[in-house]
């Protein structure tokens, strides 16, 4: 058969630089990383235009696109994912915060429903009691999809507000940042000895929190299965190619072995109200991509 090419959203990351610069490569399909340089920019796109083929999709945003009828199904292998204890904080020399003080208060994040946001929060309900819906979520912006609507308990800040800065300032008392937490010697993790309370959890729960994860048109598994399983084994090889390693957490590749990450996501998004009902795991899948292994 001849070569497709696929218009793909795909970032340069430690797992899919062997992708990126055609050290793995197929006589059946090529990948045109043609999205940006940072692709949650493209997610919108891809979602909203039909922009891209396939690619990486943030975990929470393809179940909100299963839901809504998106016509994207679910590779079972992670392009990111990691502990996420640490990415709340708060200016220590405002405030002296535990978990649940942050009932009542306002409290920033890029956008409700992005997936950082949705795994911090899950873990401050569950292992510190925290009411969420308590908490006005002060947001800069909308979600991925059209449909979508925040819950009532976000507020949405003027356009160009920094969370970050208004963290500092103590317009916001903390914010889910992540990697965007100020680089700040006043910052200070909302969740006590949070790399200590990741690791605790993760040797009781065994889910390494999925960012995101890859998916492809429907149409495109459906028509060409051997393409999509040929994508599949150049994702794994690429990730198997990784200098110095996987980074240490890291989820792992297959269905069976992300199904507990997978529901945890589906239930928490539910819970917070992202998704308006759940789905089996199973469902994120098709005959094709559900059997690879």
């Amino acid at each position: 058969m001849a070569t497709i090419i696929l218009k793909t959203n795909l970032a340069e990351y430690p797992v899919t630089k062997a992708i990126r610069d055609g050290r793995v490569r197929s006589d059946i399909v090529t990948l045109d990383c043609c999205g940006p340089k940072e692709a949650h920019d493209g997610f919108k796109a891809m979602l909203r235009e039909n922009a891209y083929d396939c690619g990486e999709l943030a975990i929470v945003t393809y179940l909100q696109a299963k839901v809504y009828g998106k016509p994207y199904v679910l590779l079972p292998l992670p392009i990111l994912g990691r502990f996420q204890h640490h990415c709340a904080g708060f200016n220590k020399e405002l405030y002296d915060l535990k978990p649940k003080d942050i009932e009542s208060k306002k409290v920033g994040v890029r956008t409700y429903a992005q997936t950082t946001g949705l795994w911090v929060r899950g873990i401050l309900k569950h292992e510190y009691g925290v009411d969420l819906d308590k908490v006005t979520w002060m947001t800069t912006g909308d979600g991925h999809l059209a449909e979508y609507t925040d819950p009532p308990n976000c507020v949405r800040l003027p356009k160009g507000s920094d969370i970050g800065r208004m963290m500092l300032d103590g317009e916001l008392v903390a914010t889910l940042q992540g990697k965007d937490l100020p680089k700040d010697p006043r910052v200070q993790r909302l969740i006590p000895d949070a790399m200590n309370a990741a690791k605790a959890w993760f040797a009781r729960e065994q889910v390494v929190p999925i960012n995101h994860m890859f998916v492809v048109r429907q149409d495109i598994s459906k028509k060409h299965p051997e393409v999509v399983r040929e994508i599949y084994r150049m994702l794994v090889e690429s990730r198997n190619l990784t200098e110095g390693g996987l980074p240490d957490p890291f989820p792992p590749v297959g269905l069976e072995a992300n199904r507990k990450g997978l529901q945890l996501a589906i239930d928490w998004a539910y819970e917070q109200k992202i998704i308006p009902n759940k789905m089996s795991v199973d469902e994120l899948f098709d005959d094709v991509t559900g059997a690879l292994e």
